[in-house]
């Protein structure tokens, strides 16, 4: 599959990059080059290998799972416009 210069220049349109006709040619000869290598990384055997996300075997860390009130309510509602009995008030928007 080969990219032509007036493909080049949609994708440069299409990316908003602004490319002058003379610079086309190169353009769609690094896209050539870059489907190139997409189609040698097709070709390579990848049967039994895991996907991974990262080169380094990590685990997240974990926490148990529990439900607080945060403990911080008075911390929180400081920051408020207007709070009332422990809730942000807010003007009625449903009547």
């Amino acid at each position: 599959m080969a990219i032509t210069e007036d493909e080049a220049r949609k994708v440069a349109h299409l990316a908003r990059i602004a490319v002058n006709d003379a610079d086309l040619p190169a353009l769609a000869q690094e896209l050539n080059g870059i489907l190139h290598f997409m189609e040698q990384l097709n070709e390579v055997d990848v049967d039994g290998v895991e996907p991974m996300t990262g080169v380094e075997p990590m685990r997240l860390k974990r926490r148990e799972d529990v439900v607080t009130d945060g403990e911080m309510q008075d911390l929180i509602l400081k920051n408020a416009p207007d709070a009332r009995e422990g809730f942000f008030a807010v003007p009625k928007v449903v009547e």
